[in-house]
């Protein structure tokens, strides 16, 4: 069932939890290094500035590899893709071609022309931003919610809203294996060393698979509710994964433990992105504010204020920019101002 719905179940659970994994640091002697730099650098760009992108909510924001591309898909039934031009998004082009809302998209891993979106309307799409085309459509047997690429390029996951994953080859657009599992498949990632497959369900667990066999290796309890979405940092050290009690827990690759969690928002955690570095995350809920903590000591680094709940964060892959985008203000636009914007913080004050 599609991530975007959860809502807050758990709270007395997270409570519990955050007290026994979360160190309080206001005995640090002092911040770190980078800390400090980031915390300079946010005063000194602290501007958010919105780009209208859809008629209706955008549900998913990813950078193209090489940075220079934000695509964005939405309730409309399109994508868009900007290029990044100084520090403004340019609208490239609009996507046109399924039949129901794109609820996630993402991009090949080293080809900066390729993205794929998954659609409610039992379709994945292939895009080229070169020839602006679809160059594969591939059917699907239920209503896409989450996609993601490996990291070697070959394969595409997509699951749906029965629970099922399907992994499609990349170049042949053939489906290899298809799972159905018997709980709430949430969001779906391979590890960055493509050997593992990672799904987080609405039990609270994070599912890891081996790959290309899929077979299970282990079931971890991570939350004592529905775990929502997870990310992998671009180092390869940790992944986080965030939940419907407000948790958002980051977790040692090789050793698969939790080594701390974030306790700053209040609602359920819908989205999660890694900073270049793996430094900074990124989180988001229905909080009026996205949190970026520092990885290494679960420090607050920055507060991006937000008119309402976000439903999708993206750093950019070379430098502290980050893309999101915001529910609709139930009915409260002015009349100058398009539902469907994409925002991009960390823009220069001055700018």
């Amino acid at each position: 069932m599609s991530k975007l719905h959860a809502r807050s179940s758990g709270q007395q659970g997270a409570l519990a939890l955050s007290s026994k994994n979360h160190t309080s640091h206001s005995g640090t002697k002092m911040a770190s290094q980078y800390y400090q730099e980031m915390q300079e650098s946010f005063r000194n760009n602290s501007k958010s500035r919105e780009f209208p992108a859809h008629s209706a909510k955008v549900h998913s924001v990813a950078w193209s590899c090489d940075g220079r591309r934000l695509a964005s898909g939405s309730f409309d039934k399109t994508a868009s893709v900007f290029v990044l031009e100084k520090d403004r998004l340019v609208k490239d082009n609009n996507y046109r071609g399924h039949g129901d809302s794109v609820d996630q998209l993402c991009w090949h891993p080293n080809n900066p022309d390729l993205f794929v979106t998954a659609s409610g309307d039992k379709t994945i799409r292939i895009w080229d931003v070169r020839t602006t085309k679809c160059i594969a459509t591939v059917n699907t047997k239920g209503e896409n919610i989450n996609i993601c690429w490996s990291p070697d390029g070959q394969t595409i996951a997509v699951g749906n809203k029965d629970d099922v994953v399907t992994f499609i080859d990349a170049k042949t657009h053939r489906s290899r294996a298809e799972e159905q599992f018997k709980f709430e498949v949430n969001e779906i990632s391979w590890n960055n060393d493509n050997d593992m497959f990672f799904l987080t369900n609405g039990n609270g667990c994070i599912n890891i698979l081996s790959y290309p066999e899929l077979k299970p290796i282990q079931s971890i309890n991570a939350h004592p509710s529905n775990c929502i979405c997870i990310k992998f940092d671009p180092t390869g050290k940790y992944f986080a994964t965030g939940s419907a009690d407000a948790l958002v827990s980051l977790w040692d690759v090789e050793e698969l433990v939790c080594v701390r969690c974030f306790s700053r928002l209040d609602w359920p955690v819908r989205t999660l992105s890694f900073s270049h570095d793996g430094k900074m995350l990124a989180s988001a809920s229905e909080d009026h504010f996205i949190d970026i903590a520092e990885v290494e000591t679960g420090e607050k680094l920055w507060e991006v204020q937000c008119d309402s709940p976000t439903f999708t964060v993206a750093w950019h892959p070379k430098r502290p920019l980050l893309a999101y985008a915001c529910d609709d203000k139930e009915g409260k636009y002015d009349n100058n101002r398009e539902a469907g914007t994409v925002k991009l913080f960390g823009l220069p004050n001055d700018s």
